[in-house]
C-alpha cells in the first residue's frame, strides 16, 4: 500500500459543530492540509481513515481537495463494521456516503454490524499496523474518543521510532485561526 498515513481526532458533536460549515471546521482542515503536505513532501501516498463523522471525514475532503495538485494521492476507507452509520441522521448518512463515493478504496473490517467495543480495538490495532504515520486532533487536556487511539498510538511510538505521531491540539489550532487572521487583515 505504500506510505500510509491514519487520520483522526474527535468526532463532530465531541467538538459541538453540528454543521459544516462551522467556520471551525476550516481551521481543523487547514491544521490536518498542513500535516499532510508535510507528509507528502516525504512521500505519502495513501491516507487511512475508518469514517467516522467529524475529524475523519473533514480528513477525507482535505485529501479530495489536495488531490487536484497531488493526483497520486488515493484516500482509503476502513470502516470497524457494517452499516456504523446506521443510526445517523439523512443529512449526515448523505455526507458520509459521498465521501465513501469518491473514496480510493472502502472497506470493512468486521463483516458484521456493531457487536462490541472489540471491534473499535480491532480498527484501532489494524490502522497502527498499516500506518506510517498518524495525524490525531487531540488535546490531553479534552477528553474524547480519540483517546483510546491516542494511547495506543503512542504504545506504538515507543516500540517503533520510525513512527510518526502528529498530534494537534487545542493550541495548535488557536494559531492557525490566528495566521489566517493575519493573512485576511
Amino acid at each position: 500500500m505504500g506510505n500510509v498515513a491514519c487520520v483522526t481526532g474527535y468526532k463532530s458533536f465531541e467538538l459541538g459543530i453540528f454543521k459544516q460549515d462551522d467556520k471551525a471546521v476550516y481551521y481543523i482542515k487547514q491544521a490536518l492540509k498542513k500535516e499532510l503536505l508535510s507528509l507528502l513532501d516525504a512521500g505519502l501516498e495513501w491516507v487511512l481513515i475508518s469514517g467516522q463523522l467529524g475529524v475523519e471525514l473533514w480528513g477525507a475532503e482535505v485529501v479530495f481537495e489536495l488531490q487536484e495538485d497531488y493526483p497520486e494521492l488515493k484516500l482509503a476507507v476502513l470502516t470497524p463494521f457494517i452499516s456504523q452509520e446506521e443510526n445517523w441522521n439523512d443529512k449526515n448518512k448523505e455526507y458520509y456516503e459521498l465521501i465513501l463515493s469518491q473514496a480510493d478504496f472502502v472497506e470493512t473490517i468486521s463483516k458484521h454490524p456493531y457487536q462490541n467495543p472489540q471491534q473499535f480495538r480491532n480498527k484501532n490495532q489494524l490502522f497502527l499496523q498499516k500506518s506510517h504515520s498518524c495525524i490525531i486532533l487531540y488535546d490531553e487536556e479534552k477528553d474524547g474518543s480519540p483517546k483510546y487511539f491516542y494511547d495506543e498510538a503512542k504504545r506504538k511510538k515507543e516500540t517503533d521510532p520510525f513512527f510518526d505521531l502528529r498530534a494537534i491540539s487545542f493550541q495548535d489550532l488557536q494559531w492557525i485561526v490566528e495566521e489566517e487572521q493575519w493573512k485576511t487583515d
